[in-house]
């Protein structure tokens, strides 16, 4: 039997090996993006864990006494610059509620 050689476009056996191929490429890529997504979300999250505890040698810090709201001041204008301190980890969450209730109870 005589091999006779195809020209033009493969075979069914070509596209399949063809399209193996690329499946398997595809499939190798997509698992390389899931596993570099979850080592980054891993790292991320053992960030968030690594908060430093302040040593027992500071001094603890009060926050700033509300003053009553001034006829120029807003009250809103307060509350969300104790909301910036807050959001900056200037005030922890005690200091920022212990600030807030100042400033409502004036």
């Amino acid at each position: 039997m005589a091999f006779i050689a195809r020209r033009g476009r493969p075979g069914l056996l070509g596209m399949a090996a063809r399209t193996a191929v690329v499946a398997g490429t595809a499939t190798a890529v997509s698992g390389a993006v899931a596993r570099n997504q979850q080592r980054r979300a891993a790292e991320q999250q053992a960030r968030v864990q690594q908060t430093p505890v302040p040593p027992a040698s500071m001094p603890v810090v009060t926050p700033p006494a509300a003053a009553p709201v001034a006829a120029g001041e807003d009250f809103f204008a307060q509350v969300e610059k104790l909301a910036t301190l807050h959001q900056q980890g200037i005030l922890t969450d005690e200091e920022f509620a212990l600030a807030k209730q100042r400033l409502l109870n004036g």
